[in-house]
């Protein structure tokens, strides 16, 4: 079995949008034979975007789960979105993937969303490898890419591929194939007429001489490829000191080793569209990209205990059953739900254990997932990626395990929404089922919120940008049948504290013939993290009495601090701590502490008082020279603060930190301004102090 787990990978591809992600998922779907076509993009006929949006707009939406085997490997990939607005789709498939594919247009280089996927991958320790694509563009740009790779990413990347040729078949010296720098050949492919064809052709990779115009540079990057591995194997520096012939064995072996130790990112070339560069890429992902059996094992607590103790679980079948949910998708029929095994065996027609709901869960089905297919299977095991039809209580992040050795791994961590919107059904008849609608589609995104207002009464959605609700309202239309109303997009807004203060709340009073008193101590300040509100407990008792009501007190801070600051805004980047306090006789009651814990809270908010903060956003523009200025002037008279500007080619690369209240609408005023010929990004970067006008107009 241990043999079984080394042949499996489980990985993501991860990218910014447009970089070519479900386009070389396709190709991988197709050069291992799992599918016998080759799906568009631009003709919506791909197997991962299977969703109806996905195909309209040509963008994923949806992170989608395929398996297929290629030679003696079995790889369960993630496809996911590029777009910023479902970075939820992203986060959750990294907490749970052993390894990634990250994919760069040579043209643009390495964007805003690369970045932010790129942190993600660090966040949750996923080694990586690149792919630069598109190098059949005009523009490409394969050692610029690299270059930005190593600076702005502050990675080490490690050339194993070198581009023959760069740009389109007219050009004068076109991409036409690789440079194989650990076996040191040419590789060169079929067209693509040729490999869509199939047969021996579909896997035909020529392997010839270099070419004696590129002796000099595959001399260079050859020995920096042998001078970086020098540092992870004396064996390679002894037998390179020697000028002794490196096996190829070793310099696979050495490459893995620093690769799943996340030391170096090694870089491969090529282009999905034509096909170039695809059966290398897929040897890589076997050679070089972790195996369950190579990640550390699992860790998470031991909720049985009364102090919770560190656990760990191997990635073993015969260990006890453990697995995290990612993904649900809602279903009126029976939910879905996405489930990572990490070691044990799971069965159908069995129950697991929900440390977190405290709840046994039934595992009624299993099924084995191919974008939108399935296939029943009787049971899983350590490693495998599958969906379970039978939970009811459990929520994305939730772990599901053995109930006689339970363990609590680490839950998946959302951002805040960003935008919001009022929604209100035609009728009033359909309110109750737009009530319903919109809670299947909170099991299912962690990133949306629903929720109805205390002043107005009406419907209010969230989410993390103008396309991600436009792509709600749109499924509650086609899926449901709901015509809802939408008003304007309105941010979402946060307070914090002007400055620290220290704060005593009391409850002093009768109710119903019973005096309630208590006294709540707290002190508050400022953080640096880009988080909500943190409580913390600041005083402990080895008495069991006193014990129990400092952690009533603090539940009751806490509650009392997530109604929001005096603007009614959510508390933002604050940390309270619960300080010992006197405690009367007869000890407190909750209604008391609860009463007290109020009054100090909003004596807190006002001795400090709050400042508004909006959401700053990271803009990048890409823009011609001829177009720069009008493209700066719309910027400045949206608020925003030009931070840097690059050249890529004859374009010029502006980034900028805007509010998002002033960006609504930007994607049509750029193209205007720019004669459709600019384009730009947008991503969530942090929250910083509202305008006067804005803050004083704030009801």
């Amino acid at each position: 079995m241990a043999s079984r787990l080394e042949n499996i990978r489980n990985i993501g591809i991860v990218a910014h949008i447009d970089a070519g992600k479900t386009t070389l998922t396709e190709r991988m779907l197709f050069f291992t034979k799992t599918s016998h076509r080759l799906g568009e993009v631009d003709r919506g006929t791909t197997i991962t975007d299977f969703d109806p949006e996905e195909q309209e707009r040509g963008i994923t939406i949806y992170s989608v789960a395929v398996t297929f085997r290629w030679h003696a490997v079995t790889v369960n990939l993630i496809d996911t979105p590029g777009h910023v607005d479902f970075t939820a789709e992203v986060e959750r498939s990294l907490r749970v993937l052993d390894g990634a594919v990250v994919v760069f247009s040579a043209r643009e280089g390495v964007e805003a969303q690369s970045e932010a996927v790129w942190r993600q991958a660090d966040k949750y320790g996923v080694p990586r490898i690149a792919l630069i694509n598109k190098l059949d563009r005009e523009g490409a740009d394969f050692f610029g890419t690299v270059d930005q790779i190593k600076n702005r990413l502050i990675a080490r990347p490690l050339v194993l591929h070198l581009p023959v040729g760069l740009g389109p078949p007219h050009i004068k010296n076109p991409f036409r194939g690789l440079i194989d720098l650990v076996e040191m050949q040419l590789l060169t492919f079929p067209p693509k007429e040729e490999a869509l064809a199939g047969g021996a052709a579909l896997a035909a990779v020529t392997k010839s001489a270099i070419p004696e115009e590129m002796t000099e540079v595959v001399a260079e990057y050859r020995e920096h490829l042998i001078s970086t591995l020098f540092d992870f194997s004396d064996e390679v520096a002894e037998l390179a000191l020697a000028e002794e012939t490196i096996p190829v064995e070793l310099m696979r072996k050495v490459i893995r080793q620093a690769t799943i130790a996340r030391q170096i990112v090694p870089v491969f070339a090529g282009s999905a569209l034509d096909c170039i560069g695809m059966q290398p890429l897929l040897d890589a992902v076997a050679a070089y990209l972790p195996s369950p059996a190579d990640v550390r094992p699992v860790e998470g607590l031991d909720p049985s205990k009364k102090v919770p103790t560190h656990v760990e679980r191997k990635p073993d079948p015969k260990a006890p059953f453990c697995g995290l949910v990612f993904k649900i998708v809602a279903d009126k029929h029976g939910d879905l739900y996405y489930v990572r095994v990490y070691s044990g065996t799971l069965k159908a027609g069995s129950r697991a254990w929900n440390p977190a709901r405290q709840k046994k869960e039934n595992i009624a089905q299993l099924w084995h997932l191919q974008a939108d297919r399935r296939e029943q299977v009787e049971s899983c095991e350590a490693g495998d990626i599958v969906g379970v039809i039978g939970p009811r209580a459990s929520i994305t992040g939730d772990t599901l395990c053995d109930g006689t050795e339970p363990i609590l791994l680490e839950t998946i961590q959302f951002p805040e929404t960003v935008i919001s919107m009022a929604i209100e059904p035609e009728t009033s008849l359909e309110r109750k089922k737009l009530s319903e609608a919109l809670e299947m589609m909170k099991r299912q995104d962690p990133t949306f919120r629903a929720s109805e207002s205390e002043d107005s009464g009406q419907t209010l959605i969230s989410g993390m940008g103008e396309l991600h609700l436009e792509v709600i309202r749109h499924r509650l239309d086609r899926e449901f049948n709901l015509h809802c109303r939408v008003h304007k997009p309105r941010v979402s807004y946060k307070e914090t504290l002007a400055k620290a203060v220290q704060a005593t709340g009391h409850a002093n009073r009768q109710v119903a013939g019973q005096m309630l008193v208590a006294t709540v101590n707290i002190r508050a300040e400022l953080i640096a993290d880009q988080v909500g509100v943190q409580v913390e407990q600041g005083w402990f008792s080895e008495h069991e009495g006193v014990a129990a009501i400092a952690e009533t007190m603090t539940t009751a801070v806490r509650e009392s601090a997530e109604r929001g600051g005096l603007k009614s805004c959510p508390l933002w980047a604050v940390r309270i701590v619960v300080l010992e306090s006197p405690l009367p006789e007869p000890p407190p009651s909750d209604i008391a502490i609860r009463i007290a814990a109020a009054d100090a809270i909003e004596k807190m908010l006002i001795a400090a008082g709050t400042v508004l903060l909006e959401p700053v956003m990271k803009v990048e523009v890409t823009v011609p020279e001829e177009h720069l200025g009008d493209v700066i002037n719309d910027l400045q008279q949206r608020r925003a603060i030009i931070t840097n500007t690059s050249l890529r080619g004859s374009i010029t690369v502006l980034d900028a930190e805007a509010p998002l209240s002033s960006m609504f609408g930007y994607s049509a005023a750029v193209r205007s301004v720019s004669q459709g010929r600019a384009s730009f990004t947008m991503a969530p970067l942090k929250y910083g102090p509202a305008s006067a006008e804005i803050s004083e107009a704030f009801v």
